[in-house]
């Protein structure tokens, strides 16, 4: 292997790390579970793999590896899902950030690279739209705005 190409792995590694970092980096500023070193080393080590797995095995089937990194990410997903009494399902889109991070770094490990950054940029839009828009706000008053509608027609008053 020649030092350019080298050199571009070691390229596509970072830039995975930094698009893992600034997703984890959202998640860590909402108080969420995994924060930016765990979305960059989430993304970092599914780059790493694709890297290994094409570079190191140039005619082995990389699909494979591809396919047991999603299946890891989604025992590390599950991990982050908790049902808590009264409180219902906690955790997916935690579990659904390091998934798509994941994805995230067998596109920029795969040289993919205006996937991996649009993917990234779209990931970070999607997070950052409830906090923007106030939505879990509205829908909290359209819930309750429905309940008390419900009961008023139902002539319960709780």
């Amino acid at each position: 292997m020649d030092i350019v190409s080298e050199w571009e792995l070691v390229g596509r590694v970072v830039l995975a790390a930094v698009l893992g970092y600034l997703i984890g980096l959202e998640r860590e500023l909402t108080g969420q579970p995994a924060g930016e070193r765990t979305h960059a080393l989430v993304c970092l080590g599914a780059a790493a793999f694709s890297l290994i797995s094409s570079s190191a095995f140039p005619g082995g089937d990389a699909a494979r590896v591809a396919a047991g990194v999603v299946t890891g990410l989604g025992f590390l997903g599950a991990g982050m899902i908790l049902k808590r009494r009264g409180e219902g399902v906690q955790g997916l889109t935690t579990a659904a950030g390091i998934w798509a991070v994941g994805a995230i770094g067998l596109a920029v490990g795969a040289g993919m690279y205006l996937l991996g950054i649009t993917t990234a940029a779209l990931v970070g839009l999607i997070l950052a739209s409830d906090r923007a828009l106030k939505l879990d706000q509205r829908l909290a008053r359209w819930r309750a705005d429905t309940e008390t509608q419900d009961s008023l027609e139902d002539g319960h008053f709780d």
